[in-house]
């Protein structure tokens, strides 16, 4: 499997989340209520779902991820990271393609379904998703000083299955990338509300 250079990677996942905050700051934050709850169709999400989805996610890969940097003997970075063939079947499987399209679709676990638990929805969801990736930053500094390779993390759908710290972080962005381009389809559509009302 071919390595990407450690830097490389964590500046091209540092630059997609950057990104990511950016958009949903100047294009979220001002809209009106009829406008975040805009839906395509009745089963598909809203913008403050989407956002929320995201969110129910962080609970879940942050600690851990701070955890295993926090307590990993692996402190010794590697120039190159090399993903796993689980790792990276896992990210590509969600990685955006190339003209920015949704390959495959996926349903959400229940747990992070916020049409099965309207609750995920709260009244600070972007500020909270803001607060969130401005944490996922820090996990990047963070990351620079461990082997991605060795420490290992487990993921969300599969606690028995582990994988290498880079995998998780390509996994955790990736998703995030793909969700973002899931509101930017929404803001797209022709029939989404260009005013807001009330």
């Amino acid at each position: 499997m071919i390595g990407i250079p450690t830097d490389e990677l964590l500046f091209r996942l540092r630059r997609i989340t950057e990104d990511n905050m950016t958009f949903v700051s100047k294009k979220c934050r001002h809209l009106g209520e009829n406008q975040l709850h805009w839906r395509r169709t009745k089963d598909s999400w809203n913008i403050l779902e989407v956002l929320a989805h995201l969110n129910s996610l962080v609970n879940f890969y942050h600690p851990l991820i701070l955890n295993k940097i926090k307590k990993t003997k692996f402190t010794t970075p590697s120039d190159t990271f090399v993903s796993s063939q689980l790792g990276r079947s896992a990210w590509k499987s969600i990685q955006l393609g190339r003209a920015n399209n949704i390959k495959r679709k996926f349903r959400a676990q229940r747990t992070h379904n916020p049409t099965i638990l309207p609750e995920l929805v709260e009244k600070n969801t972007i500020e909270k998703f803001e607060k969130n990736q401005l944490e996922l930053l820090n996990i990047l500094d963070l990351a620079k000083h461990v082997n991605l390779k060795k420490a290992k993390v487990p993921i969300s759908f599969s606690r028995i299955v582990r994988l290498r710290l880079g995998d998780v972080l390509q996994f955790v962005i990736y998703h995030n990338e793909r969700h973002i381009q899931q509101i930017k389809n929404i803001l797209e559509n022709k029939n989404f509300p260009d005013k807001v009302v009330g």
